[in-house]
């Protein structure tokens, strides 16, 4: 889809709801727009990254297998794809 097809989709999907709901869609899509800056990582997150890119240089290396059942081990309450 380009541009213009994804612009009148959505024009298309507004026009069609409720009233009552446009205003909810309108605050949700407007704080959705200025929450979009950067992310900025905590010092915390830059030193795994750090790490992280470490140990790969080192040639450890983990599958995506690996990193997944790691992940629901210390994370049991997400849900993973």
């Amino acid at each position: 889809m380009n541009a213009a097809e994804i612009k009148l989709d959505l024009f298309r999907r507004i026009d069609s709801i409720k009233e009552s709901e446009l205003e909810i869609l309108y605050n949700k899509l407007i704080a959705l727009l200025n929450s979009s800056s950067s992310y900025k990582l905590s010092k915390d997150e830059k030193a795994a990254v750090n790490e992280a890119l470490n140990a790969s240089r080192s040639g450890k290396t983990y599958t995506h297998e690996e990193v997944i059942e790691e992940a629901k081990g210390k994370y049991p309450n997400l849900k993973f794809k």
